[in-house]
């Protein structure tokens, strides 16, 4: 083989061997690459509260906002337009940014505002008081009470922890100053309120304003050791069991 021969093989090699390497390196780059996936997220706009809505508000266009909401966090309760709420009456607190919900509204023909705020399983009593039993005018709406029952010279607790709905005609207020009122509405069951009533009709009702903080402890009960009776032709005997 000639020299010329020789040369020409070695650089064909190098030749070879130089597009052996950038084909391997081109791949091993294309393996190496992340692979950039976008997803798309699918956003509609549902009605939010511009302001604090305190509760019993009709709510009008000015507390109403629209902001874009990710498809997946949408069900059948969020309210889309604004006019699902057109009329409607705050069953409780709804705070500026939050989401509305169409249950926490009632609509315009369930009456007025107050009876809006009543859960379905409580009702709205009124019973009459004056300056004494209204507390001197320190109730307001959305306090709670507890209602004492004043019999033959004794006082008992009647009912604790009872909501104020309304005191005279109004439903909420801004205002802490105490007002003389003539009427106060509680939010009772059906058996609270037959218990009250009765209760009103044998003796004194007196209100008790209650710290909103306050937790009732569970009344202990006396619960008797477990024991045997022995009976010994006609006599008879009680053993307690000790644990």
């Amino acid at each position: 083989m000639s020299k010329g021969t020789i040369i020409f093989l070695l650089v064909l090699s190098v030749v070879f061997g130089l597009g052996a390497v950038m084909v391997a390196k081109q791949w091993m780059e294309g393996q190496t690459q992340p692979q950039v996936k976008v997803e798309t997220i699918e956003r509609h706009p549902v009605v939010i509260a511009a302001v604090d809505i305190p509760e019993g508000t009709v709510i009008e266009a000015k507390h109403l906002a629209k902001k874009q909401l990710e498809v997946a966090w949408i069900d059948s309760t969020v309210v889309k337009d604004y006019g699902q709420l057109e009329g409607m009456v705050a069953k409780n607190q709804v705070f500026a940014g939050q989401i509305i919900h169409i249950s926490h509204f009632g609509g315009p023909n369930e009456g007025a505002s107050l009876a809006v705020l009543i859960p379905e399983d409580k009702r709205a009593l009124t019973i009459r008081v004056n300056d004494v039993i209204g507390v001197a005018g320190f109730l307001l709406p959305g306090n709670k009470v507890d209602i004492l029952n004043t019999r033959n010279n004794r006082t008992s607790t009647v009912l604790k922890n009872i909501r104020v709905l309304a005191v005279d005609q109004t439903a909420r207020t801004n205002d802490n100053k105490p007002i003389i009122v003539r009427a106060v509405t509680l939010e009772v069951t059906p058996r609270e309120a037959e218990k009250l009533l009765t209760e009103n009709s044998r003796g004194t009702i007196q209100l008790a304003l209650r710290n909103p903080q306050t937790i009732d402890k569970p009344q202990r009960r006396y619960v008797a050791p477990p024991s045997v009776t022995i009976i010994k032709g006609t006599s008879r005997s009680s053993i307690r069991v000790s644990e």
